[in-house]
């Protein structure tokens, strides 16, 4: 057999790959921009000390409140285990949700008549992310230094200095929101019960809710910030509709601003065309959302007015009269009003329905309150004994009866019934209720045969504080005659 010489199979050539070269669309814009990191710069002024007022108002409620007691117990406590809230002198009971109801419509008048008064007050002053937003500021001026030292300290490598800096500012963030957290679940369990449970690491319900408020105040007030006030919050977006022309909001005068430009201090601004404004960018530095007043109203201002607290020190510093980015309105700002002229404006119709309707709901919800009886009696057929002939020749229905005590101390209450002739508590007819407690009783009614027409009639059973006829209640149930 002769050999055969077989030629090698050749390798397959890769072939070359075509580059297509990609040129970007000139008029290609993201569906998403990133944002830069805001590092706003600090500033005294009016507006500015308004802001620190409300924060150590609001947090001294918040902290101190969990731990001011009153009767023997804490003085503002949502109970909902026991199902008892408690504020102040009342203890409202699940019942009383009406006034939960009233109100949130207080407060959504309220917010209706700040914001056609005066713009975003609330965002700007009260608000929890706000509030909080200027406590983490404040550790982290404390610790990384101001706004030009921050910067530096974003954009520099990862040092020594730099380490201790940004640990020492995360370890008292995390201190402070995970006390916030504390406080927060101690409104709805007791704090003096709350704080010995949490360092046992008992209660793991109490736990998680601590950690969970905690690391949202660590993450709102950290890193959030201004994002949630411009991409979470609602009330950004629908605040247009309760603004009107005649609402005072944070603006720049731009016939007097414009044009603006950096100048000397001693050159005559006019002589060179130029208006107040020397575009320093210092409100834009302040604002703690980032934005440029100069552009005109935006949803995303909170109205805090740190750019017209900037604004006046450059004014000052360049011996220009104030106000070129002030508090006034749409119609003030183009028709030149005064102080005065805008303070009349606020007393329009829209305000003076608002602010007739808050005040009317709120006097009557606390009138409400002040002469709620606090005792609750609620009557239950017992479904299974019919009306029946007892000794005696009485007809006798048997209810259950819960007596619930809204005081702060033990009652004994008297029960009488009424509504047929003869009708009376066959069964113990004073009942001793613990103070803020509820206690079921079976309460038999008895009345003399023959007393009425076969059928239901309708019976009110009546409970009496002893030795306090003003503390009384009546419930209304209904007496079965059989045929």
């Amino acid at each position: 057999m002769s050999e055969q010489n077989h030629d090698p199979i050749p390798a397959r050539q890769a072939k070359p790959r075509k580059t297509i070269a990609i040129v970007p669309d000139p008029g290609y814009q993201p569906l998403f921009e990133s944002s830069a990191k805001i590092q706003p710069r600090s500033i005294n002024g009016r507006f500015s000390n308004w802001r620190w007022a409300m924060v150590w108002l609001t947090q001294l409620f918040f902290y101190g409140i969990p731990w001011l007691q009153m009767h023997g117990r804490q003085a503002l406590l949502f109970d909902l285990e026991q199902r008892r809230f408690y504020i102040f002198g009342w203890l409202l009971y699940p019942q009383d949700f009406i006034y939960l109801a009233v109100l949130l419509i207080i407060s959504a008048l309220a917010l209706f008549l700040f914001t056609a008064v005066a713009g975003r007050l609330w965002c700007g002053f009260s608000c929890p992310q706000s509030v909080y937003t200027e406590i983490f500021l404040w550790i982290e001026r404390r610790t990384e230094g101001e706004r030009s030292a921050r910067l530096r300290l974003d954009s520099g490598g990862w040092s020594g200095e730099k380490l201790l800096k940004r640990g020492a500012k995360h370890g008292l963030w995390l201190l402070v929101a995970l006390w916030t957290g504390v406080t927060f679940v101690g409104f709805f369990v007791p704090i003096r019960a709350l704080l010995p449970e949490l360092l046992s690491l008992s209660g793991p319900w109490q736990i998680f809710w601590v950690l969970f408020y905690g690391l949202a105040t660590y993450g709102n007030a950290g890193f959030l910030r201004e994002q949630v006030c411009k991409h979470m919050c609602p009330y950004a977006r629908f605040q247009s509709a309760m603004f009107d022309r005649d609402t005072l909001v944070v603006t720049y005068d731009a016939a007097r601003g414009e044009a603006r430009g950096a100048r000397p201090k001693n050159v005559d601004r006019k002589t060179q065309g130029l208006g107040d404004c020397i575009d320093c960018g210092l409100c834009v530095q302040v604002c703690p959302v980032g934005i440029d007043i100069r552009n005109g109203l935006q949803y995303e201002c909170i109205g805090c007015g740190l750019c017209i607290d900037a604004c006046n020190s450059v004014m000052d510093r360049m011996q220009y009269p104030r106000g070129l980015i002030r508090l006034s309105t749409e119609n003030g700002l183009l028709q030149g009003w005064g102080q005065n002229e805008l303070i009349r404006r606020l007393f329009r119709p829209r305000i003076i329905v608002y602010g007739s309707a808050l005040l009317a709901i709120s006097i009557a919800m606390v009138a409400s309150l002040s002469l709620r009886t606090p005792l609750k009696v609620d009557v239950v057929r017992d479904r299974g004994t019919l009306s029946r002939i007892v000794a005696g020749g009485q007809l006798e229905n048997i209810y259950r009866v819960q007596i619930g005590n809204a005081t702060e101390r033990d009652q004994r209450y008297l029960l009488k019934a009424s509504g047929l002739a003869g009708i009376q508590v066959a069964s113990e007819a004073e009942v001793e209720v613990a103070a803020a407690q509820d206690r079921w009783v079976v309460v038999r009614l008895q009345a003399p045969y023959g007393i009425a027409e076969p059928g239901s009639h309708p019976v009110f059973l009546t409970a009496t504080a002893v030795g306090d006829d003003r503390l009384s209640t009546q419930a209304k149930t209904t007496f079965l005659v059989p045929r």
